[in-house]
């Protein structure tokens, strides 16, 4: 589907991701994971997820704990790593433009 991670996308963040646990049934990660996108991506709520990520409280717990376990600050930092020097943050307070890119009036 449009917002699911694609294999090459997988093959990054999937190392990232907490070792999966012996014992009873878990849902696959990179399902819960394009869940989550879902979420994120579309600002759906929660319980609107549509049934292929699986349960929404599922997606909604693992979102949480991955979290909790900074997950969520691995992946950041590791994509962050992975971007060539080339790529540089511009901060946009800093940006100089002219008044009429501002919304000031023509002509004054």
């Amino acid at each position: 589907m449009r917002f699911d991670l694609t294999d090459k996308e997988w093959a990054v963040l999937e190392p990232l991701l907490p070792p999966v646990r012996q014992g009873g049934a878990r849902r696959d990660d990179r399902q819960v994971l394009n869940g989550i996108f879902y979420v994120l991506r579309t600002g759906v709520p929660w319980d609107d997820l549509p049934a292929r990520y699986g349960p929404p409280g599922t997606v909604y717990n693992r979102f949480n704990r991955w979290a909790q376990q900074g997950i969520w600050r691995r992946m950041y930092e590791a994509l962050e790593a992975a971007l060539p020097q080339s790529v540089e943050m511009i901060d946009s307070t800093s940006i100089k433009a002219h008044r009429a890119a501002a919304g000031a009036e023509k002509g004054g």
